[in-house]
């Protein structure tokens, strides 16, 4: 008889260190909960105005870049341009390219795979993080000349 209230009493503990900790936890994640809108992709909109490109590449299709050695990258946040070589031979209608944005920053279209940069130029927008500033950046690409 003693054993089977004991069982019962360790039983009890258990549910109700159980039923504790989801009243902490539900508590918890309530208090830090606030009601930022949200935009069309499910990101939250805040209130940082920032808009820029802070770093940029270009990858091939074995995800390894297509960068010439040597070369450097040009990202101008004023005039909104990047300036890239890449290697000589590389496949222009399958490259990758990937933004580093500022924080809470977005980019318009998204990069969902590989793009054609035959034409060696393309265009994007990156949005704020309280979606109120856009600006297009371009993305020039040079081949760079056989040895």
């Amino acid at each position: 008889m003693d054993m089977k209230i004991n069982i019962l009493n360790n039983s009890a503990w258990k549910w109700t260190g159980v039923l504790t900790g989801l009243l902490i936890f539900v508590l918890y994640a309530g208090s830090g909960c606030h009601n930022y809108p949200i935009d069309e992709d499910g990101l939250i909109i805040t209130e940082r105005p920032e808009c820029y490109v802070s770093n940029f590449e270009l990858l091939g299709v074995d995800y390894v870049t297509v960068r010439a050695a040597g070369s450097s990258l040009s990202i101008d946040t004023l005039a909104c341009k990047i300036d890239v070589i890449v290697n000589y031979g590389t496949d222009l209608k399958n490259v990758y390219p990937q933004f580093s944005l500022v924080t809470d920053a977005k980019l318009d279209p998204k990069v969902t795979g590989f793009v054609d940069f035959s034409s060696l130029s393309k265009q994007w927008t990156v949005v704020s993080g309280n979606r109120k500033i856009r600006k297009t950046y371009t993305v020039n690409i040079t081949v760079q000349r056989p040895n």
